[in-house]
């Protein structure tokens, strides 16, 4: 007879049993970012999915120390470059022991840069995407180049507008990574070159332009140089590297891939045309100007009698944006009744073919604040002054002491 030993669950498993699926078909209801008509194809797309980890900032390091810094000591008459190591946690162990590196051949490394990150702390004061599960803030980027707008002579002569290409990538966490760097060189003097060559390159952002930056800072140097009987002479410094930067891992980039990208919307433009003799119909010819918001409606406009300027008294009046404060005319407030009353102020009368002036004319200001159009009730004349009423989406009371700014056609 068999023995058959229970197989126990894991954590998944477990947890997949306390959810009830909302379908009939008992499987479970795909997320909102699942959804197919949320997912667009990124089929023969030359964009790569977007992140940023560890790695690529560690790197920023190499490419800094041997691409700008070039650190270099002058040894036997010759210049010579100094290497530049990843502390694994072999070699510092090694370091830690000895007080310095040797190769296989147990030959002391010197000079050498070595390196290695210690901690990787959160900086919350830049902000962040409020959920990494499901992140809303997303950065928008334009493509610069697409094939849908290769030109061809079909989309010159149809007046077609070339198509966008974005990609929305999300907002990164934002941290403090910290190095321990290491320096050896046989003699003080060629310490001294390394050390002004990197704290000269300190508070700078580094890393490839054409890819990632990052600010490094570097506050002290601790040098210590070690002559003892019977051992190998050493010049060591250490300093610390605190690094300001931002990880997009590539695993949120998974599963939000389906919708960091969208086109621009399409737009189809209609023209006018109209008969210079509707008997012969023999010439045609485009109309240059559209109906503008003075002109009379469209179901009554006229295309033959559009004119392509305007009077002097109608752009005086598109162009009339007056300013009256409180501490220039003299104003008197109705806390009660929610009024504001500019004494001796008058509305502009609008030319022919202008509406009337409303409160959508003008802009009011209460101690500097601008003040919403939904806030104000009507502003009107009454008794040769103008009287300006709010309502209760106002937020706050008014009183005298407020100091009250008026901006729009007044006369």
């Amino acid at each position: 007879m068999a023995n058959n030993k229970p197989i126990p669950k894991t954590q998944l498993e477990i947890a997949q049993s306390f959810v009830d699926p909302l379908l009939t078909t008992g499987k479970s209801p795909s997320v909102d970012n699942k959804r197919r008509e949320l997912q667009k194809t990124v089929k023969n797309d030359d964009v790569k999915q977007f992140s940023l980890g560890l790695k690529d900032i560690d790197e920023t390091i190499f490419y800094y120390f041997t691409k700008v810094i070039r650190p270099t000591v002058i040894q036997n008459g010759l210049k010579k470059e100094v290497p530049l190591l990843y502390g694994s946690p072999e070699r510092w162990a090694a370091v830690q022991k000895d007080g310095f590196y040797r190769d296989k051949g147990g030959k002391i490394q010197a000079p050498l840069i070595m390196f290695k990150r210690d901690s990787v702390e959160k900086n919350r004061s830049y902000g962040n995407k409020l959920d990494a599960n499901n992140p809303l803030n997303y950065g928008i980027f334009e493509k610069k180049f697409s094939k849908k707008n290769m030109y061809d002579r079909f989309s010159l002569l149809n007046n077609r507008d070339e198509v966008k290409e974005f990609y929305a990538v999300v907002m990164p966490d934002f941290v403090d990574i910290t190095y321990s760097c290491i320096i050896f060189t046989d003699y003080v003097e060629q310490m001294n070159k390394l050390v002004e060559a990197i704290n000269f390159a300190s508070d700078s952002y580094w890393g490839d332009p054409e890819k990632f930056s990052f600010r490094a800072m570097i506050d002290s140097y601790a040098q210590t140089t070690e002559l003892a009987t019977g051992s190998d002479r050493t010049v060591k410094t250490t300093f610390t590297i605190k690094l300001l930067g931002h990880i997009v891992p590539d695993s949120i980039n998974a599963t939000v891939r389906g919708m960091n990208k969208f086109y621009s919307k399409s737009a189809v433009n209609f023209g006018f045309e109209m008969v210079s003799n509707i008997e012969t119909q023999t010439t045609t010819q485009a109309v240059k100007g559209k109906a503008r918001f003075y002109d009379k409606a469209s179901d009554t406009l006229n295309l033959t009698t559009i004119e392509e300027s305007m009077t002097s008294e109608q752009k005086a009046y598109v162009t009339l944006q007056k300013v009256i404060t409180s501490n220039t005319v003299n104003t008197q407030v109705n806390v009660g009744a929610r009024t504001l009353t500019f004494t001796g102020q008058q509305l502009a009368e609008a030319p022919a073919g202008f509406p009337t002036v409303t409160k959508a004319n003008f802009q009011v200001f209460i101690n500097g604040m601008i003040v919403e159009t939904d806030a104000i009730d009507t502003i009107v004349e009454s008794g040769g002054n103008l009287v300006v009423t709010f309502n209760n989406t106002l937020g706050f009371a008014i009183a005298s002491t407020d100091e009250y700014t008026l901006i729009g056609k007044l006369a």
